[in-house]
């Protein structure tokens, strides 16, 4: 087992890291820091998730990475949002195998070992307006599969379909497509409480999503 190997089991929980965490962890100059680097990547201890961003093999892992937690590890400030929240929160039947997200920054999409991530730039007033913090295993009994520290931020139902209207320059104004085209319960819809249909329409400036909140609203008659 190569020393970098040893060091990030010691360290890091998750397995996860970076090159300014291993630089605190190991010292000494880059130069020996990045041959310790190539060696483990060599051998397949260590893996390149995305530029700066490192997780020991399979080999070596005490459990598989959250990508829900890791997404905002590769690109952020970004909160899961779209199709993957949509599927977190069981408003939609179809799985989802590329981790969506909104993103602060530009839009960008990344293949990685460990999976495919999208961020799509959504311009907002508050960029964090119903947004919900999630730890996994925050409990006296740990879910299984996660470890205590893992953490994401997640769109509420209805912001992951205000973001999913501006990602895609969909002219929905009213229930109707969202039920045919996204498969949603009208349950689902009949949840949403007037305060969070207010919170969102102040928030965004985007006159297609303003147009569809707006919609959706008069047809639930919040």
């Amino acid at each position: 087992m190569q020393k970098l190997t040893e060091t990030v089991l010691e360290k890091s929980e998750t397995g996860i890291f970076t090159l300014m965490e291993f630089a605190r962890w190991v010292g000494g100059s880059s130069n020996r820091r990045f041959a310790l680097l190539k060696r483990a990547l060599k051998l397949g201890e260590v893996i390149r998730i995305h530029r700066g961003l490192y997780c020991l093999g399979s080999k070596y892992l005490r459990q598989k990475p959250d990508p829900l937690v890791l997404a905002q590890r590769i690109y952020g400030p970004s909160y899961i949002s779209l199709e993957t929240a949509l599927s977190y929160h069981g408003w939609i039947p179809e799985a989802v195998y590329a981790i969506t997200s909104a993103s602060m920054d530009r839009s960008r999409e990344f293949e990685t070992p460990l999976g495919q991530f999208s961020f799509t730039r959504i311009p907002q007033k508050v960029f964090y307006t119903e947004v919900t913090r999630i730890e996994k295993g925050s409990s006296s009994k740990n879910e299984p599969g996660f470890y205590a520290s893992e953490a994401f931020l997640i769109a509420s139902p209805l912001k992951a379909l205000a973001d999913y209207i501006y990602a895609h320059k969909l002219d929905w104004v009213s229930a109707g497509p969202v039920i045919e085209s996204l498969r949603v319960d009208e349950t689902s819809l009949a949840g949403i409480k007037f305060e969070t249909f207010e919170r969102l329409l102040a928030n965004y400036s985007s006159r297609r999503v303003r147009r569809f909140l707006e919609g959706l609203r008069k047809d639930l008659n919040r």
